[in-house]
């Protein structure tokens, strides 16, 4: 990705996707050019969160609300360090920002961060798309980089795909470190930090446990070394078949039976963990209002997601596997993607969305009160 300053912030652009489809508007945030996954968000609000979720580390994020940008951006809600989307598309970007918190504009921060945008594009015609030809690769290009747009697919074609695409040791912190409990101390958990967002450790330090964030590549001892009474492992970027080392690690915890509480890419890793396969998705979830309904007691949830991959477990049967019984305990309404498993001979579960509801609604803050009740039990 190549970027200059914000100078020339009304710049002609062009969006480049992989199947030859292009679409024009003017420069939004940096000016350059960037390449990644073309994939749509479906949230009304919450976009400072999903700009700073790893999770979406080396994708192109098109937003179906129209528009983006009117609360500014403020420095509490960012869920990580930085930004992480490899490119963003907004069709009417907010002119000024208005809320009480805002401290700059969001094509400040864009521009700040080196992040190359879009803006006045169909953003309905491009999900559409998306929607009927599937996540694809796709350039961002303005500035110096708008060339012939037979060059500029052709550079499109030359990125390397999200399949096959190993990324959470890339984000994930290089040492660890520890968010500790609100109030009385219960429990301490080790966090295995995939992706892992800000939110996260705090929804189990409200609930008076100790969390140490561990790397992408810590070692099953250094995950015991700091005497957990569980064992959590995050969400995160790319593809799920690639993460070999997060797998045997998870598969030593399920070995010693701790209480086990994996989401998104956790939960992915927990599907490969058990002997199921992994699969990706043609334009996966992403938004804070997909419907997913708890098997266990037939309530249906309104979740945060962000996942192009999927593990392919039977809906409709108990498995056998190395550690168990295991069961699909989460399902989507929209398609019937698995969205959540559960092992019901040792203390082990995940979903594969949000619940710590940073951005997004608090339906399922309820699977942290569960982990806690495993950790307990376990103690017991």
């Amino acid at each position: 990705m190549t970027i200059s300053t914000r100078g020339a912030a009304k710049a002609p652009a062009v969006l480049v996707l992989e199947d030859g489809r292009a679409f024009r508007g003017r420069a939004y945030g940096a000016v350059g050019e960037t390449f990644g996954e073309a994939v749509f968000s479906t949230g009304m609000t919450g976009y400072q969160e999903t700009l700073t979720d790893p999770s979406y580390h080396r994708q192109v994020v098109v937003m179906t609300a129209p528009h983006v940008g009117n609360t500014g951006v403020n420095d509490e809600d960012p869920e990580s360090k930085r930004i992480w989307v490899s490119g963003y598309v907004v069709r009417d970007p907010a002119r000024t920002p208005s809320n009480w918190r805002s401290k700059r504009s969001l094509d400040e921060e864009l521009t700040a961060q080196g992040v190359v945008g879009i803006s006045g594009i169909d953003t309905r015609a491009l999900t559409r798309h998306l929607r009927e030809r599937g996540a694809m690769r796709v350039g961002i290009f303005s500035g110096d980089a708008l060339a012939d747009e037979g060059t500029l697919l052709a550079r499109v074609r030359q990125a390397p795909e999200m399949s096959g695409a190993d990324l959470s040791a890339e984000v994930a912190t290089k040492e660890t470190y520890v968010v500790p409990a609100v109030g009385t101390k219960r429990f301490t958990v080790a966090a295995i930090d995939l992706g892992i967002k800000g939110m996260t450790p705090h929804r189990m330090a409200e609930r008076g446990i100790e969390v140490h964030v561990l790397p992408a590549t810590a070692t099953l001892e250094e995950v015991y070394a700091v005497a957990p009474d569980g064992v959590f492992f995050s969400n995160g970027p790319g593809d799920p078949s690639t993460a070999e080392h997060p797998v045997s690690v998870m598969q030593g915890v399920l070995e010693r039976k701790t209480p086990l509480f994996g989401i998104c890419f956790g939960n992915q890793i927990l599907g490969r963990a058990l002997g199921f396969g992994t699969y990706k998705l043609k334009y996966g979830h992403r938004g804070i209002n997909q419907p997913v309904q708890d098997r266990s007691t037939g309530k249906v949830e309104v979740t945060a997601h962000n996942h192009g991959f999927a593990v392919d477990a039977p809906l409709d049967k108990v498995s056998d596997t190395a550690y168990g019984r295991a069961e699909v305990s989460h399902v989507c309404l929209n398609d019937q993607v698995v969205e959540g498993l559960q092992l019901l001979d040792r203390p082990a579960f995940s979903v594969q969305y949000h619940p710590e509801a940073a951005a997004g609604p608090h339906d399922a803050a309820y699977l942290f009160d569960r982990f806690v009740s495993l950790m307990e039990g376990q103690r017991a």
